[in-house]
Formats: C-alpha cells, structure tokens, sequence
C-alpha cells in the first residue's frame, strides 16, 4: 500500500515540480545563451532524482564515469524507462538528443527543445530520417557536442531480447566518433507505462567507449554485446539485494537463462 501512496505522491511532486519550473525558469531560460540555458533542464533532471529519493526512497549509482571523454562523442544508453531519458543529462556537458519531430509541435516543450537545437526526426522515411539525422549530427560535433541517441529507439522492459536498430552503425560511421555504451537497470525502479516507482538503488555502467574506425557489422555486434552482458550484471545485482524490486516476466526469463532463480513476481 505504501508502495502505491508514495507513488502517487511522486508523481504528483513530478508534474508539478515540471510546471512550476517552467513558470519561474522560463524567461531565464530563452534570455540565456543557449549553452548557458542548459542549467535549467540540468537542474530540472537533478530535482527529479531527488524527489524521487526523497518521495520513493529511490537512489542511484553511476560507475565508470572515467570512461567518458571530452568534446564530440555518441552517447548510447540504454532505454529501459523515462528515467534514463534526464537522468544523465547533469553528467554530460552540451548534448544533442535526437527525437521524433512531432515533440517540436507540443506548446513550451517544443520551444525548449528548438533552443537546444535538438535534432528533430521524421520516422516516416527511413533514408530520408538517416540523412537528416546525420546531418544535424555533423553541425552538433562541429561545436563539440555529444550525440545522445538510444539504439533500441523505444523504451525496452528489463530483460527483454534486445531489438537494436541498425541506424546506430550507419550514424557512428559516418560521424568517424567513438561510442560510449551505458548500462543501467532503471526499468526495474521506474518501469515504462506504469505509475509505480520502486524503492532502492538504480545502478548505471558507463562503459569503455567503442573506437572509432570500425566497420559497421564489428561496432554493431559489439554495442549489443557490451550492453546486454552489463545490463545483465545489473539485473543480477538488483535480484541479489536483500529487497529486491519486482521483477517483470521479462527480467524472470533473463534471470532464469543466467542461471539464477528471481524471486516470485509480486501480485
């Protein structure tokens, strides 16, 4: 029951952190140089893990932080749960996210986005979407900035068989830049399309990046090897404490094809 009330406190405290930020942050925000302006969804993401720490009980852990480099990179984290979608961004300095085109339509959200210069995709068209995206991406590293893009393209439960998407490989070869892989098992705490949140601790690897220069059949097996066989850690770690989350079907399957029995499912 607690679980419940504390979940519904938190995303009452969410929404409501969302509107009053852009109420008083707002004309800061679109006067400030748009580098500068990043202290306001940077700190809008840092409130969020707080009160969900504060609310929830919900912490997390952030290793390899040595792994990531200075200037133009591709970010690719894993992509479990909104959460992982702010959760990082403190950590990284100028990113540039690319996103479906119709978020550029939704009022204030939309605007915000369009000052960071985000890189707005149609999905509609395949080569049409690569090409925009590719573009966008090389004016992004012209200024040093970090390409922050989700490989799977949609949130996936923990657990689930991975469904990476090609157009990672066809961007990191034509950008020339390495790849730093993130792992974490966020959707356990803040699963997708669920109002519950879990108490605990969200854990995240930051990975060695993956050089630059490979052909693409090499770098695409290798992100998917690296971040399945640390999400899968991960997800041992959670299922080892001694008050584990629940555990999704998904993540009960993996659990059991590592060799370890998870606990029962709550009802």
């Amino acid at each position: 029951m607690m679980i419940v009330v504390r979940s519904l406190l938190f995303n009452a405290a969410f929404y409501v952190s969302i509107i009053i930020q852009m109420i008083v942050f707002t004309p800061i925000y679109f006067l400030m140089p748009r580098k500068k302006a990043w202290m306001v969804p940077k700190n809008w993401a840092l409130s969020n893990l707080w009160l969900q720490k504060l609310i929830v009980g919900t912490d997390y852990s952030i290793e390899g932080l040595e792994n990531i480099p200075e200037g133009a990179y591709i970010c690719a984290p894993k992509h479990q749960s909104f959460w992982d979608v702010f959760a990082f961004l403190p950590r990284l300095d100028d990113p540039v996210m690319i996103l479906k085109r119709e978020l550029m339509w939704i009022p204030l959200f939309g605007w915000y986005v369009a000052k960071m210069r985000m890189i707005p995709v149609d999905r509609g068209t395949r080569t049409k979407a690569l090409r925009s995206i590719t573009q966008g991406a090389k004016e992004a590293i012209a200024q040093g900035r970090q390409i922050l893009i989700y490989p799977e393209g949609t949130r996936r439960p923990p657990g689930a068989p991975p469904q990476y998407k090609y157009g990672i490989a066809h961007i990191y070869a034509e950008l020339g830049l390495p790849v730093v892989p993130i792992a974490h098992n966020a959707g356990l705490y803040w699963p997708r399309r669920k109002f519950r949140r879990y108490p605990g601790t969200i854990r995240c690897r930051v990975l060695p990046p993956i050089e630059a220069g490979l052909d693409k059949e090499t770098f695409f097996k290798r992100l998917i090897e690296v971040t399945e066989a640390a999400c899968d850690e991960l997800l041992l770690e959670a299922a080892r404490d001694e008050n584990p989350p629940p555990m999704p079907p998904t993540a009960i399957q993996r659990l059991k094809e590592l060799g370890f029995e998870p606990p029962r499912p709550s009802k």
